[in-house]
């Protein structure tokens, strides 16, 4: 009974602790105040740290491989990899310290702690509104109902300059983000080099199926959504500090260091119940760009579907689509219910509990060093401790909520981090694109492995090579052949892709990379297509002819309206421009022109341009046989070398080379005689009639023989 006696403390010795803890108190509450303020920071950088990505997969496989790869549903999460994307994306939308963004983003910051100052006004011109209504004081009352008029001004125009400025701030984003992307995406003035991104993105890489969808859709909600994060953290953050603050003043830091013990094993408990809201988000925003994906090809295709009536098909394939884009929204909100059940449960009532139990400290318990209050003081305490309480658990909810904000933002910053990834390895000549499976033997990984050499010359020479399509079908192993300018070269071979034809003058372009040997040849600047189907663009009828070329490019050149209406004539379309109204008169050019009207457009295009080279990829199809004639003489005479593909007979006498393809991976470059050759095409075509009449010769001479028989027995 000693030993327990001397265990217990007495009376004295409490009443002495209590008396020093007294003495003491101010020291240990600006102690505990400063460690709640560290406690917050450092919990808040360890919400939003990066979690270990364990064995994830790097961020090249992460981008898939073929169809094998893991594209179809990329990793999100909010690891390093993730901040090392958002970093190199900010140095895009903030350039400087001096940017008109950082600009917007001080005074957003001001405007943040601006309106945290006045709710701390408020929270205390509330208690004494109510303080001053039960102790019957009209006089304070409406001196304090006046204050609060006046502080409405402020803070009225606070809101909406917040909400203004952080819509600014999101437009700013996205228009530098934007530029940025498209610089890469169409190339840029000030680079010299045109490395056609555009075109190779959707040819010679399979990473990126819709990329319209993202420089449009997913640019713009990462960007609305990293304005807003900003002021989803830093408010909140900010909030919780100043609020927990000024409470710990009125109840003491003491509940403050429970209410923040109870809040944070709730919120632990509520993050971990938290789905991985930015792996939805990305994929959603994937599903979105497959199905629209589905519906551009149905567009683009509409004639040939129309023909086959593959109206069903389509139908199915896009109803496969939205499919999968309704189920995984489905899944997606019914987590979203639930999550948002469990969020409010926590963070409203439950927190709002804890809330209640703290503002009841000073009404229930004599804290030291605190005067007794009347009934008027109590309440004005109450109420001011409510007020205070209730923001900064809303305070508090807004970091928990902005865990799942930053969840999304991690979503579209995937999205958009992979186009700009991509867009870069595309630039170095880095594609990932499904092959096929003779790409495996090593004979061909081999010159899939290499890279040629391309010299800038006025001639055009092929040394030893390969002609590689991009999913590594080799069409030629060895391709050596010259034309100097002047030299028109012939391209026949086998009708159908696979040849090699169209794949020439792709490198020619600068659109496919070269596997080997040595390419000399002009800049691309110097070629010019006209394929079968020319592309017509939207604008009007001058733009059709100078394209792509600006009326201010065609002036600065010295070209007239009137030298068009000359190029016009040559190809006998000069009735067009009174037809169609003017030089200025716009219309979908496609649908208001036959196809021969097309190829004679195309046509003037060249005469327009008076390029070194120009490829012609049967331009003349459409076109009578006489105005072909016209149109090859007057290329020959502007000095303008033609590369023709076509099986025309009438087109041999133009041309002065002939690179024929067997189809098979072989070839034969020679000198092209025309009329030896077109003697023996007509040779071949009389012996090919006599040919078809053996079959009738030999049946007529069986039928002979048959008679001749029967007479002989008679």
């Amino acid at each position: 009974m000693a030993v327990q006696s001397k265990l217990v403390p007495t009376k004295e010795q409490l009443a002495r602790v209590a008396n020093a803890y007294a003495r003491h108190r101010p020291l240990v509450q600006r102690g505990l105040t400063v460690a709640f303020v560290f406690y917050v920071i450092s919990s808040t950088y360890r919400s939003f740290a990066a979690r270990p990505t364990g064995s994830s997969p790097s961020p090249s496989r992460r981008r898939g491989k073929g169809k094998g790869g893991d594209a179809s549903k990329p990793r999100v999460a909010i690891d390093a990899v993730f901040y090392q994307r958002l970093s190199r994306i900010l140095r895009i939308v903030i350039p400087s310290i001096r940017s008109k963004e950082a600009l917007l983003l001080c005074m957003h910051s001001s405007l943040l702690i601006f309106r945290t100052v006045i709710s701390l006004y408020v929270a205390a011109l509330d208690g004494k509104i109510v303080a001053s209504l039960v102790r019957a004081q009209p006089g304070p009352f409406l001196m304090n109902i006046l204050k609060w008029l006046l502080v409405a001004v402020p803070a009225t125009w606070t809101n909406s300059w917040l909400s203004y400025v952080q819509n600014k701030l999101a437009l700013a984003y996205r228009t530098r983000l934007t530029q940025e992307v498209m610089r890469q995406y169409l190339g840029d003035e000030k680079d010299p080099q045109d490395l056609k991104v555009f075109y190779k993105l959707a040819n010679l890489d399979d990473r990126i199926k819709n990329p319209d969808q993202m420089i449009t859709h997913d640019i713009q909600r990462f960007s609305t959504h990293l304005a807003a994060i900003y002021a989803n953290v830093a408010k909140p953050v900010l909030d919780v500090i100043l609020y927990n603050y000024q409470l710990s003043q009125n109840v003491g830091a003491e509940g403050l260091v429970l209410l923040t013990l109870l809040v944070q094993a709730s919120a632990a408990l509520l993050r971990a119940l938290t789905p991985a809201f930015g792996q939805y988000t990305a994929l959603s925003a994937q599903l979105a760009g497959n199905l629209r994906h589905t519906h551009s090809r149905l567009a683009e295709f509409s004639e040939e579907v129309a023909f086959f009536g593959g109206e069903e098909t389509e139908k199915m394939l896009v109803e496969r689509e939205y499919a999968g884009v309704v189920k995984h929204e489905t899944r997606v909100l019914r987590k979203h219910w639930w999550h948002s059940c469990v969020e409010e449960g926590i963070v409203k009532w439950l927190w709002g509990s804890f809330g209640l139990c703290i503002c009841a400290i000073p009404v229930f318990f004599k804290l030291p060093g605190i005067a007794a209050l009347d009934m008027g003081g109590r309440t004005e305490g109450f109420v001011t401790n409510r007020r205070l309480l209730l923001s900064a658990s809303d305070a508090f909810g807004r970091v928990m909520y902005s865990y799942k904000d930053l969840s999304e933002l991690a979503g579209y910053t995937t999205r958009v981090a992979t186009l700009l990834e991509t867009m870069s390895d595309v630039r170095k000549g880095k594609f990932e694109k499904a092959l096929v499976s003779s790409a495996s033997i090593e004979e061909n990984a081999q010159i899939l492995r290499g890279r040629g050499v391309i010299i800038e010359s006025e001639e055009i020479q092929f040394e030893n090579v390969p002609i590689v399509t991009p999913n590594g079908d080799i069409l030629v192993r060895s391709l050596s052949f010259y034309v100097k300018p002047g030299q028109h070269l012939l391209i026949v071979g086998p009708n159908g892709e696979g040849c090699g034809k169209s794949s020439l003058f792709r490198i020619l372009g600068g659109l496919w990379p070269v596997y080997g040997g040595i390419v000399r040849k002009p800049p691309a600047s110097q070629f010019i297509l006209i394929p079968q189907r020319p592309y017509l663009s939207l604008g009007t009828l001058r733009d059709q002819v100078i394209y792509p070329h600006s009326k201010e490019d065609m002036e600065a050149r010295g070209i007239t309206d009137d030298d068009l209406r000359a190029v016009l004539r040559i190809v006998q379309m000069e009735n067009i421009i009174e037809r169609e109204g003017g030089w200025d008169s716009a219309r979908e050019w496609r649908e208001a022109l036959s196809g021969g009207d097309q190829q004679k457009i195309a046509w003037a295009r060249l005469f327009y341009h008076k390029p070194k080279y120009a490829v012609l990829d049967e331009a003349t199809s459409l076109v009578p046989p006489d105005m072909e004639g016209l149109m090859m003489e007057h290329a020959t005479r502007l000095g303008i070398t033609l590369l023709t593909v076509s099986h025309r007979p009438s087109l041999w006498k133009y041309h002065s080379m002939i690179l024929q393809y067997d189809g098979q991976g072989g070839y034969v470059f020679t000198k092209l005689d025309a009329e030896k050759r077109l003697a023996l095409q007509q040779e071949k075509e009389a012996l090919d009639l006599k040919l078809l009449e053996v079959p009738k010769m030999r049946a007529r001479l069986a039928e002979l023989q048959e008679l001749a028989a029967e007479r002989s027995r008679i």
